[in-house]
């Protein structure tokens, strides 16, 4: 751990969108054991599709409103609120307006491991 130094990542380094927060930080680019993603639509409705990752996962909604369903269970959520992901259970959340949606989302792993799956609400 001696070799880890401080270190100041520009938003070129993991921006996807040149204006939303909007793109990933992998923790073994850091040499930590965290990965975060930051999410953000304006469209309602749109959120990331039914998937599954094998680690934890901690949703912190920014801005706005979204229903995340996770396993079983759903939840209308909105600024301010956390959320939890267990580790194995197939999960996905959506803009439910008005306005803009913001997450950063916490993985628990060095690593972006995603397996999507098919939407059970789609059939």
């Amino acid at each position: 751990m001696a070799d880890r130094k401080p270190r100041v990542l520009d938003r070129r380094d993991w921006a996807s969108h040149p204006e939303l927060w909007k793109g990933r930080v992998e923790g073994h680019t850091l040499g930590t054991g965290a990965t975060v993603l930051f999410y953000a639509t304006e469209e309602v409705g749109v959120g990331p599709k039914w998937h599954v990752h094998p680690y934890d996962e901690i949703f912190i909604i920014r801005e706005g409103r979204a229903l995340f369903t996770v396993g079983d269970e759903r939840f209308e959520c909105e600024a301010g609120q956390i959320v939890f992901g267990p580790a194995g259970i197939p999960h996905k959340f959506v803009n439910l307006g008005p306005g803009r949606l913001e997450t950063t989302d916490i993985h628990v792993s060095d690593r972006w491991i995603q397996t999507d799956l098919p939407d059970p609400d789609l059939g």
